[in-house]
């Protein structure tokens, strides 16, 4: 397969293979990748499995024709991707091996040698010129073997990126990317999230066209796609909008409550519920679906003080694998002591931001008044956002909304007659109750100003601490007037027809102009409420949270000037001018800071 003018495929498919690591089941086979580059001199990219070795030094003397090899790179020292190292270098005897120093420690342990006097070590930011292509060597450690390096081709734009963007399956079979890889990536790499993030990091800084990975078809098209959910599964983010159910039952009466519960949160607006039998599915996939989806009910008996063995074995599969950032419901089944619950709480207490539901289900053997109740009220609690959303569902006058205003950060959403806006603010105050009248400031600059004056409407969403700075990023530095601010973000809208945002707000209040006043580059525009949901229980997010846990560091070291506090704009120069305008986020010098303070 040409990949480019100079770069062969030389990979093998695998369809023997039922159980690949000896533990996750690959019903469509595996791949083993292989490269050539081909220039004045020829790389050869990784070996294969070693049940290949004569299909794939077929392939690459199919490809090599009269000519030789210069270079072996090994990225990755996993036999899979490193057995016929051997058998390569026996038979091509003047080739040099191009690997990081642990992974030639690693040759000595898998072959006896560390081939000392055929072999360069390189590291990160090394670089090795085959001619007209020229490579560049990123240190990927715990990526997810220590020895890990990916290799870029600054010529062909190619990033070699080992076994980072693979994927259970073999190439000759059609079936969607993400399932197969979001599976491979959690149960093998999920472990090194931080490591997987410092590496997308670095690749941030590189032009990428194409990427090569270990296992797994080339990814040539959409590239953004496939590195945005490498991002959210490696900072553990929510990928999925739903709720995962995880359960195990002796007798029936726990599946009963599980099969009960999802019926309740269907109809209450979750827009996905997927139930998992951990005794009869695939436990790969369970992990897969707890680290996809922001919420999860974990459901088992208690067995020998204890909890279900399969439960056991699941929840040992999420702590393994750093599990974190997630909000969890425990329903627990027990016929004359139940400790399910507690026993499962103790079993998480290493993982990070995980937040409990106020309800905890007990069942005494059956479900019974006290127990069904309890259903009901989980259920609640884990869809009070989808109920709000709804129109049929949504307590529509819930004024508890206003007591989220503080001095906070919001997204004020209006409508030019074309598409939807929004801007983020930080003045929204409650100035009388009888009646509520909200007062909102917005700078005049500022394209929402003007619709809001024009249409006498707004919609004041009250943004939560789950909310990433890509929230800021999208409504705060830059114009509604030139960009649709929610092309990438499918909005609800409330009953004055203008939008609220989906997530990440905890509740919103459509507002009505009823007064303005001129502020000189300000307008205020003083409000009643003709409508208020409270979306969740998450806290605001106040501006000292913004610039202490989600505003990212601005890079100074080395800068002379001016920092913006608000979005990290670095203004070089000796002086600050007076009348500067941030052109980010349009906040003025006194949201300036010298350098260094």
């Amino acid at each position: 397969m040409e990949i480019t003018k100079d770069i062969r495929y030389v990979g093998v498919n695998d369809h023997k293979v039922d159980l690949f690591e000896g533990q996750y089941v690959v019903p469509n086979g595996m791949a083993y990748n292989s490269y050539v580059i081909l220039d004045d001199k020829i790389a050869v990219m990784d070996t294969v499995d070693r049940n290949f070795t004569h299909e794939w030094m077929d392939n690459l003397a199919a490809v090599l024709g009269d000519r030789k090899p210069d270079y072996l790179i090994i990225q990755h020292m996993e036999p899979d991707h490193s057995a016929n190292i051997a058998n390569f270098m026996n038979n091509y005897t003047e080739t040099t091996i191009v690997s990081s120093a642990k992974a030639f420690t690693m040759m000595k342990n898998f072959f006896g040698t560390e081939y000392e006097d055929r072999r360069v070590v390189v590291g990160e930011g090394d670089t090795l010129s085959l001619g007209r292509h020229n490579l560049a060597f990123v240190a990927a450690p715990m990526v997810h073997w220590p020895e890990v390096i990916v290799t870029y081709d600054s010529t062909d734009k190619v990033l070699f990126s080992a076994d980072g963007f693979g994927k259970f399956g073999a190439l000759d079979v059609e079936e969607d990317w993400a399932c197969e890889a979001r599976r491979y990536y959690i149960g093998i790499v999920g472990k090194y999230g931080a490591q997987v993030q410092a590496l997308l990091k670095k690749a941030a800084g590189l032009e990428i066209e194409k990427i090569c990975p270990l296992h797994g078809p080339i990814l040539t098209e959409n590239l953004g796609y496939y590195l945005n959910l490498y991002h959210t599964w490696s900072s553990y983010g929510v990928e999925s909008d739903g709720i995962m159910i995880a359960y195990t039952s002796v007798y029936g009466n726990t599946k009963k409550a599980v099969d009960l519960l999802a019926e309740k949160l269907k109809s209450r607006g979750c827009p996905k519920v997927v139930v998992n039998d951990l005794a009869r599915c695939d436990m790969a996939e369970a992990v897969e679906d707890a680290f996809r989806y922001g919420r999860i009910v974990l459901a088992t008996t208690t067995y020998n003080a204890d909890v279900f063995p399969f439960m056991k074995e699941f929840i040992h599969h999420l702590t393994e694998r750093n599990f974190q950032n997630r909000a969890v419901g425990l329903i627990e089944n027990g016929s004359w002591a139940p400790l399910a619950a507690k026993t499962m709480r103790q079993m998480l207490e290493g993982c990070k931001n995980l937040t409990y539901t106020d309800t905890t289900v007990k069942i005494l053997s059956a479900l019974n008044e006290d127990s069904m109740a309890q259903l009901d009220a989980l259920a609640d609690e884990l869809c009070m956002d989808y109920m709000a959303q709804c129109d049929e569902t949504a307590d529509k006058n819930d004024l508890t909304a206003l007591f989220n205003i503080g001095y906070g950060l919001y997204v004020v959403t209006s409508n030019d007659g074309k598409k939807d806006n929004g801007l983020i603010v930080n003045t929204v105050t409650q100035v009388t109750n009888t009646p509520n009248r909200i007062a909102v400031t917005i700078n005049k600059e500022n394209y929402s100003h003007h619709v809001i004056q024009q249409n006498g409407i707004m919609n004041v969403n009250c943004l939560s601490v789950e909310a990433p700075f890509a929230v800021f990023e999208n409504f705060g530095f830059q114009s509604g007037r030139n960009v649709d601010k929610f092309a990438e973000l499918k909005p609800l809208h409330s009953d004055n027809g203008l939008a609220f945002l989906p997530k990440y707000i905890n509740s919103f209040m459509s507002l009505k102009v009823e007064q303005y006043v001129d502020l000189d580059t300000h307008g205020m525009f003083i409000c009643s409420v003709t409508e208020a949901r409270v979306l969740s229980d998450k806290e605001t997010m106040t501006y000292t949270y913004y610039q202490n846990n989600v505003k990212p560091k601005p890079e100074t070291e080395g800068k002379k000037g001016f920092v913006c506090k608000v979005c990290g704009y670095i203004y070089e120069g000796e002086e600050l001018p007076d009348d500067i305008v941030c052109p980010l986020c349009k906040h003025g010098a006194a949201d300036f800071e010298p350098i260094g303070e």
